[in-house]
């Protein structure tokens, strides 16, 4: 048997919001959006086979401390790309600022943090 990721579902602070700039910045699209569990919202963003789910519950609580310090809390979420570069210079234009530079094997990748503290970490392979 092999798995292979189909989803992963995070809790944003607005997943119509969220899911516009993914658009913009990923060339993604808005696979599904509605009434999630206990009155939240979600919009399912990505390609026809993977995707994010943007969960907002009817309240949220703020975040506290780094995730890195919480069990089970996400650390980043790890995408493909491309071109670095131009992946750089669109989440600049998106007003984002990449962080943590690093050029190793197997290939070039930075981080920047959404909106909600969320960290992002793109990569692009040799």
């Amino acid at each position: 048997m092999t798995a292979s990721l189909e989803h992963t579902n995070l809790t944003v602070s607005d997943p119509d919001a969220t899911a516009a700039w993914m658009c913009d910045l990923f060339g993604w699209h808005i696979r599904w959006a509605g009434a999630a569990i206990s009155g939240g919202r979600t919009v399912h963003v990505g390609t026809d086979d993977r995707y994010l789910a943007l969960y907002t519950p009817k309240s949220a609580a703020q975040p506290g401390t780094s995730s890195y310090d919480i069990i089970g809390g996400l650390n980043h979420v790890g995408l493909v790309v491309d071109d670095i570069d131009l992946a750089e210079t669109r989440v600049k234009a998106a007003g984002f600022e990449p962080i943590n530079h690093a050029d190793y094997e197997p290939g070039r990748r930075f981080y920047f943090l959404d909106h909600d503290g969320i960290e992002f970490e793109l990569v692009a392979y040799d």
